[in-house]
């Protein structure tokens, strides 16, 4: 039996098989060309909110100081997964290293629970915005900004550190086939064949953590807000005050509902087959509309852009 446990201690597997659609090969091409046309949709439009952020003097707000951290998030999420899953696609060889896979899964992990206090750290700007605005340069001064937004990486620095040195102790016994586009904690303890309860158990303590303990502020906050706007005499400014929070809700909902889903509930009897698909949703597609749903329905981000768009064309033509 130590022959075949390959864990920690002993010999380390080379390689993990991906799966992916492999069960469903006519999936593959139309698959292939929406990631592909996501991942780059995901990288322009997180670029370009990063880059109109950083440089218009009118986005230098801590609402957009977070919103520059989330798009950096959202670019490398996608850069984290994307590629590894083309080149998969794209061959019949579908692996990843172990050394692949465990930096994938890192990252991964590091960067979702980063978001998740993000999140939670822009519905308290909008909760302050609303519900205290005569006060609202004094309390979300940009220390205070910048040291939420160092609190959030750390924080899911250290969630995905003790998630990774839990996980690379798991022995893999036989063929090591991962039911999955890419690698996530829940699926390698899935595929351990030693007994997981602490992993499970660890797991689902930090999880709930770090996606309740954000989700219940964010509730909280706009508990606030909704009383605070429901008191507004005029139509005109409830829904004004109401626009500014629509963006960070829908974002809200679609980064969190999969979250749920996937995480809060034990890895060891959740469906592979329907995690893998929403896994590919929060990994790909909620990246690809963020900025999207930022741009649309902001119009200080879209007054910088076509400002940062026509100084461009300006440039060019000279």
């Amino acid at each position: 039996m130590k022959g075949d446990n390959q864990s920690f201690l002993g010999d380390l597997p080379k390689d993990f098989i991906l799966l992916g659609v492999s069960d469903r090969p006519w999936l593959e091409l139309p698959l292939f060309v929406v990631l592909l046309v996501s991942y780059i949709l995901a990288m322009l439009g997180n670029i370009a909110i990063i880059l109109v952020s950083w440089l218009d003097p009118q986005l230098h707000s801590p609402m957009y100081i977070f919103l520059g951290h989330l798009s950096f998030l959202d670019l490398c999420y996608t850069t984290t997964t994307v590629p590894q899953m083309l080149v998969n696609m794209g061959s019949s060889r579908k692996t990843i290293s172990y050394g692949g896979c465990t930096v994938q899964y890192a990252i991964f992990h590091w960067l979702g629970c980063t978001e998740c206090i993000v999140l939670a750290a822009m519905a308290l700007d909008r909760y302050v915005a609303i519900c205290e605005p005569l006060r609202y340069a004094i309390i979300m001064h940009r220390p205070l900004c910048q040291q939420l937004v160092a609190v959030a990486w750390l924080s899911g620095f250290g969630n995905s550190l003790v998630q990774v040195v839990l996980t690379v102790q798991l022995p893999f016994c036989g063929q090591q086939v991962l039911n999955n586009f890419f690698c996530e904690v829940p699926a390698m303890i899935k595929l351990s064949c030693a007994d997981t309860t602490m992993n499970d158990a660890t797991l689902t303590v930090l999880v709930a953590f770090f996606v309740l303990v954000p989700l219940a502020l964010i509730l909280l906050s706009y508990g606030f807000i909704a009383h605070a706007v429901l008191k507004i005499q005029s139509s005109r400014g409830r829904l004004k005050a109401f626009g500014t929070c629509s963006s960070h809700l829908v974002v809200v909902s679609l980064f969190y509902l999969p979250a749920i889903y996937m995480y809060l509930q034990p890895p060891s009897s959740y469906s592979q087959d329907q995690g893998k698909f929403i896994s590919l949703f929060y990994s790909i597609i909620t990246p690809t509309l963020n900025p999207f749903i930022y741009t649309l329905r902001n119009k200080n981000v879209k007054g910088a852009l076509r400002r940062r768009l026509s100084r461009t064309w300006r440039f060019c033509r000279r």
